[in-house]
């Protein structure tokens, strides 16, 4: 038999990608070199939440290294399975913001829609895990609904592609959404926020970005990069493509205990970020999601950590240090002592 090269899904379209993410921990563990048997992982947290990672992010991954910063986003542990006091399955309590199928709305001036439940990776930490995306999958009726939810109201005028992740979804459907967000005056701006750059470079096509372009609103494209690692070559062309057609290119990252949690990993991944015209955006602080205390950093500690990155960087490459809290009318920027 000859051997599966690491590099075969080069060749192949995004759609094929997606398609293609591993989905079996043996599998992932197997183009790593390691062996399961050294570092078990946790079925019972494969069932509470699929393992999904595309070959392209795999790719980033050290071999040989149980440690790998990437590989700890997305192997489940047994550690999930541990309850903790305040972890919940809706940490930011969006059912209570979910005023017709598919729209969140927890903030003045902004909208958020579902735009797919689909995702090309699980993270472990991500607060959306337990999401009720059944009952938010819009059909075109419920996206009616929807832009007559935000044509109603003047106050909005943006509108945030989430998900799961907006590029997750075809051109096509993309561009009917886009071309009704757009026919409402008041709207103005559209924010995407996507991890799909970095693991998935290929979902940026010239057909995607002609589909991004071709209205009259203004695009910010928010990114989710929690190490540099992330950053290949593959991502930084995506990333070269989205800022060439002069979109706004943002980053947000999770402070993740063992993965982010020291100044020079940080000031790295800002440096990083920068040199591929992605402006660091927030830092938040863990959602207290079910299943991801494990990942958590405290409040002290993680000013222990903005104070050494204010230190080392100028200020434009600073992200703001945040915590998002159900029922406030912004996320929470946390005070530096």
């Amino acid at each position: 038999m000859i051997p599966l090269k690491d590099t075969f899904w080069q060749s192949e379209s995004w759609q094929q990608q997606m398609s293609g993410m591993i989905r079996d921990p043996i599998q992932l563990l197997h183009r790593l070199d390691l062996n399961p048997i050294d570092h078990p992982f946790s079925s019972d947290a494969i069932q509470q939440f699929p393992l999904r990672v595309t070959e392209a992010f795999v790719a980033k991954m050290a071999k040989g290294d149980w440690n790998d910063p990437l590989l700890l986003q997305v192997m489940p542990l047994h550690a999930e399975s541990n309850e903790h006091l305040g972890y919940v399955n809706d940490p930011l309590e969006e059912s209570l913001a979910n005023p017709v199928p598919g729209l969140i709305h927890k903030y003045h001036g902004r909208v958020l829609l579902i735009t797919s439940p689909a995702c090309a990776i699980h993270c472990r930490y991500c607060f959306r895990r337990n999401f009720p995306y059944d009952a938010n999958n819009p059909s075109q009726r419920d996206w009616k609904n929807a832009i007559d939810y935000i044509s109603e109201r003047p106050d909005i005028s943006e509108v945030i592609l989430s998900g799961g992740d907006p590029l997750s979804a075809p051109d096509e459907y993309l561009q009917k959404l886009l071309t009704q967000i757009a026919a409402i005056p008041h709207v103005t701006t559209l924010r995407l926020h996507t991890r799909l750059p970095l693991v998935l470079p290929a979902r940026v096509t010239p057909a995607l970005i002609d589909v991004l372009k071709n209205n009259r609103l203004r695009i910010v494209i928010v990114i989710h990069c929690n190490h540099a690692n992330e950053i290949d070559e593959h991502t930084t062309t995506a990333l070269a493509a989205l800022h060439s057609a002069g979109f706004t290119l943002l980053n947000q990252s999770v402070l993740l205990k063992g993965i982010n949690d020291n100044v020079d990993t940080l000031v790295v991944l800002s440096l990083r970020l920068f040199e591929v015209n992605v402006m660091p955006y927030y830092l938040h602080l863990l959602d207290k999601v079910r299943g991801a205390a494990h990942f958590e950093i405290d409040e002290e500690q993680a000013k222990f950590l903005m104070n050494g990155i204010l230190s080392r960087l100028p200020g434009y490459l600073v992200p703001r240090l945040v915590i998002e809290e159900p029922g406030a009318t912004s996320k929470r920027p946390l005070a530096l002592s």
